[in-house]
């Protein structure tokens, strides 16, 4: 079977949804859609019918381009009042040939969690940081032989209210929510590498209306926290230092003004009609003033909250989001961070841009947890993929549409 993945990131401003082939541990993109979130605060479904057509439209433009239903999908969910704790688990291998498999790991995982998750949380993920075979330390126990298995892992945790909503939402849909995680674990997945997983660092996520900073130990979540700021503060400010409109403040921000002033001009300028009916002109370099002086405070409040978060020395802060795309933005993180600070660039061709990091990153770490499970899976069966080339097939798809030339050559005879 084929593997193809379809993930949603929802996000205060945008919701985006990508779907996904993985071919030989990579990602083709098939398909990169967003529409402006509505009904949504904070990653919350504030309002569930606003929220509900907003998934209806996001869906149906993914739908338009595969020419397809997307039926199953993996979501983030918000990572406010998200715990972490280490756990551990023991089993006996119960197989005649005492070989340890995947089952067995995955009884492992589920002795960690068994009983020590309280009724008001759900969980989201199990990340092994060790296994214990009989008595010996190892990094991979699979085909080992043994009599016991012994997993130790960081178990991660969400309020129930962080899931229902969204869940409520998709159903409405049509869409079944096979699997829900936070974004750091999306962040990581996109940006890591062998290095990385050596070392203890930190992943900053700028969004519209929160920042999310994750501490990583060799590849591991250990905390979390959400600072109650985003990019959106930016546009506040613009608007209210200009008195120009919240959509022209965005506008502003978007198209004139960079993240530093070193570079900045003085003489390049938007006009705008102010609150008051007046023509105002803005200047590059005073409104990258504004802008930086926001992301300026931004980054430390990152920095002071790692701190707290951990009290070991990090090697690493990967910077993503939106926000990061800003002009020069690179030139304020040197400044404030020195060679600790990098942006996570997006590379998967048909995605790059950092506001889809979190959702290329979470097929990246759900391919991993099937891989660790043994399991396969797609949101297209055996059944629909003989369908979508077959005379009698039931889901229309268009010759011209992606999925019709990929599966055609297969099927059409």
């Amino acid at each position: 079977m084929r593997k193809f993945i379809a993930s949603l990131d929802i996000g205060s401003s945008l919701i985006k949804l990508i779907v996904g082939e993985i071919v030989k541990n990579k990602i083709n993109i098939l398909a990169c859609v967003e529409t402006p979130s509505r009904g949504i605060k904070k990653g919350y479904v504030i309002n569930g019918e606003s929220a509900t057509e907003a998934f209806k439209e996001v869906f149906t433009k993914c739908e338009d381009i595969l020419g397809i239903p997307i039926r199953k999908v993996i979501a983030t969910i918000p990572s406010t009042y998200a715990e972490c704790f280490l756990s551990s688990g023991t089993i006996g291998i119960e197989d005649e040939d005492r070989v340890i498999k995947n089952k067995d790991i995955v009884k492992a995982m589920q002795k960690c969690v068994y009983n020590k998750i309280m009724d008001n949380k759900e969980l989201v993920t199990v990340l092994p940081t060790s296994f214990k075979v009989n008595d010996e330390i190892v990094n991979n126990p699979l085909n080992m032989i043994a009599e016991k298995l012994t997993m130790k892992a960081i178990v991660v945790t969400v309020p129930k209210k962080n899931i229902e909503g969204i869940s409520t939402c998709l159903k409405n849909v049509g869409v079944d929510l096979v699997d829900v995680v936070i974004s750091p674990l999306g962040d990581y997945y996109e940006h890591k590498n062998k290095e990385l997983n050596k070392q203890i660092g930190a992943v900053v996520n700028i969004g519209e209306e929160t920042t999310t900073v994750s501490i990583f130990n060799r590849g591991i979540l250990t905390n979390l926290e959400v600072i109650d700021i985003g990019g959106d503060a930016i546009t506040n400010d613009l608007a209210y230092v200009y008195k120009i409109s919240h959509e022209d403040a965005k506008y502003l921000k978007e198209h004139l003004a960079l993240a530093h002033t070193r570079l900045a001009q003085p003489n390049e300028s938007l006009s705008f009609t102010d609150k008051h009916g007046e023509n105002v002109k803005i200047n590059q370099y005073d409104a990258s003033e504004i802008v930086m002086g926001r992301l300026t405070e931004i980054i430390n409040l990152a920095k002071k909250q790692i701190n707290l978060l951990t009290k070991k020395e990090i090697s690493y802060i990967i910077f993503t989001g939106g926000v990061t795309e800003s002009q020069d933005f690179d030139i304020l993180l040197e400044e404030l961070l020195g060679n600790m600070g990098i942006i996570g660039n997006v590379e998967e061709i048909g995605a790059r841009n950092n506001k889809y990091g979190t959702a290329v990153g979470l097929i990246k770490y759900y391919n991993s947890r099937l891989k660790l499970r043994n399991v396969e899976f797609s949101i297209f069966n055996i059944e629909e993929q003989e369908e979508l080339g077959g005379t009698e097939k039931r889901i229309n798809i268009s010759d011209n549409s992606i999925l019709g030339k990929l599966f055609g050559y297969f099927f059409d005879n």
